[in-house]
């Protein structure tokens, strides 16, 4: 299994509804064990400014992460999340 996880910033803090809205749309396509985007709790003590979002992904195999990012839902979330976001950061790792 792989494990796919993006920590994601907004450039502003009014932008981070319509991240949160772009992203949600990866939720809907079917080539994945589970995705799950959610709202950082931000209450590590050691990091305090970490990421807003996180998206978390289980995937059977590469193909099937590539089949994830193949989905045109996949490119309307960039669309929408590119031009307000600051960081992103992935990692992929198998479990």
């Amino acid at each position: 299994m792989i494990r796919h996880i993006v920590f994601f910033t907004a450039k502003s803090p009014e932008h981070l509804d319509t991240i949160l809205f772009g992203l949600k749309r990866l939720e809907t396509i079917p080539d994945s064990i589970r995705v799950e985007i959610r709202r950082n709790m931000n209450k590590d003590p050691i990091s305090p400014d970490g990421p807003d979002v996180v998206v978390y992904g289980e995937f059977e195999d590469e193909a099937q992460l590539a089949a994830y990012k193949a989905h045109p839902l996949y490119q309307e979330s960039i669309d929408i999340v590119r031009p307000l976001r600051d960081m992103r950061i992935a990692a992929d790792f198998i479990s």
